[in-house]
């Protein structure tokens, strides 16, 4: 097996932190920008998310569909990171800008503008998502570059927390609708930046030759072959739960230490706390996982996850220190957990391509990708949906008792609950030697 330098492992985890730079500053802010900065109700918030990452997902499937049957002088998958990362950049920026229009248009807007940033987000990351199978074929590798991975995409998310919040205030001089556009300029440039720099750092060492004679209809087939993998199976229902526990911990942060913490001001070091715990999770991912079987592992760390979650609930408002502990805690083990999970996707990939001999890997990570926003969309729309039951108010310094209550089961009991569900659905996975049997 060829061994992977560790340039080009940075270079692989480049991608992820440009993504991250983007996708990041969506899972953090994107709820609390559109709520409280951009002006939309939690109502339309919830449902925009849900109507555009349906949308969306649907589009997944057909770029992995034609990831797979491209062919050029840069390789595969490569050719993408160089075409689309530009105005993947561009749009980062343009979801952020707040033009001075009616409600009605600015709801056009904000849907036409977020669509636009999830379809480009699809064109860079579902071939990115891909590419590690044909830089190598080892299992062990893998893993560790699905840890430079995380770590990269938990240090682009470090990027925004750390310059573009103090950009948004910086740069618009007391106005936060140009503060957040002007700083989303700037982060959008450096995302292309670290994308060209993928492109140029990485090589598909294992491109296998594409079957010119298909055409978009064979799409059903190659999906027909995907959907019969059981484990495949497995991974999609286990990426949609994952994905609504990660937006309800994620997006739920700003409201859970702003209002139920009653710390506003510690907004920013939190975040900046929980990326660092996760760039140090996501490279610890080989430590200390090396010696144990990857599912087990996997599956034990989810039950602890659980279970903290449930604690978290527990512990009062004014006990700040130990809730930030506990917070970090759990995002250790969620982020030195990641590489494990999506290292399980390459092992359907080559199960795939031994069962059926056809090399499917855009369509596995397309359709994963479709998963993931689907569960980023019901997660979004839970947010918005139970704060507007809650009677949340944007804005407002002092919520109700009920909105409260409902930020702390946002951030807590209900990610909890999908977490238990993920560990489920991996009690369902097969395993090499059930594949085998």
């Amino acid at each position: 097996m060829r061994k992977i330098g560790f340039k080009e492992k940075i270079g692989y985890g480049l991608g992820d932190g440009a993504s991250n730079i983007i996708w990041q500053t969506i899972m953090l802010f994107m709820a609390y920008f559109y709520t409280d900065i951009y002006g939309l109700s939690a109502f339309h918030m919830g449902t925009m998310f849900l109507v555009v990452r349906a949308f969306d997902a649907i589009a997944d499937v057909y770029i992995g569909y034609l990831a797979d049957h491209t062919q050029t002088r840069y390789g595969q998958f490569r050719p993408y990171l160089l075409w689309f990362s530009l105005p993947f950049g561009i749009f980062g920026a343009l979801t952020f800008y707040t033009p001075d229009f009616g409600e009605t248009a600015k709801i056009v807007y904000a849907y036409v503008s977020y669509t636009a940033l999830s379809l480009f987000y699809s064109l860079v990351n579902v071939p990115y998502c891909a590419l590690i199978n044909n830089i190598s074929s080892d299992a062990k590798e893998r893993v560790s570059m699905q840890s430079y991975r995380f770590a990269f995409a938990a240090l682009g998310g470090i990027i925004v927390s750390v310059v573009a919040l103090p950009l948004t205030k910086i740069l618009g001089e007391g106005d936060l609708q140009k503060g957040y556009f002007l700083a989303m300029v700037i982060m959008g440039a450096i995302s292309t930046i670290m994308f060209y720099c993928c492109f140029a750092m990485t090589r598909e060492h294992y491109t296998k030759a594409v079957d010119k004679k298909r055409n978009f209809r064979g799409i059903y087939d190659d999906l027909t072959v995907v959907v019969k993998d059981h484990n495949w199976r497995c991974i999609f229902s286990l990426n949609i739960a994952s994905l609504i526990a990660g937006i309800l911990k994620t997006g739920g942060a700003i409201y859970f230490v702003s209002y139920y913490l009653k710390r506003p001001d510690l907004v920013g070091l939190v975040l900046i706390i929980i990326l660092c715990t996760r760039f140090v999770g996501a490279l610890s991912t080989t430590l200390l996982y090396k010696n144990y079987d990857r599912v087990l592992s996997y599956k034990v760390s989810l039950i602890i996850q659980a279970i903290i979650l449930i604690i978290l609930f527990a512990i009062p408002a004014e006990y700040v220190l130990p809730v930030c502990l506990v917070i970090c805690l759990i995002h250790f083990i969620d982020a030195s957990s990641a590489p494990l999970q999506w290292s399980l996707l390459s092992d359907i990939i080559d199960n795939v391509e031994k069962q059926s001999n056809i090399s499917l890997s855009g369509l596995v990570f397309s359709t994963n990708l479709f998963a993931i926003k689907i569960g980023i969309a019901v997660g979004g729309a839970i947010i918005g949906w139970l704060l507007t039951v809650g009677g949340y108010a944007g804005s407002a310094a002092i919520q109700t008792d009920l909105a409260i209550l409902i930020v702390r089961l946002i951030f807590t009991l209900i990610p909890a609950a999908f977490i238990f569900m993920m560990y489920l659905i991996m009690r369902q996975y097969r395993t090499h030697n059930a594949l085998q049997a």
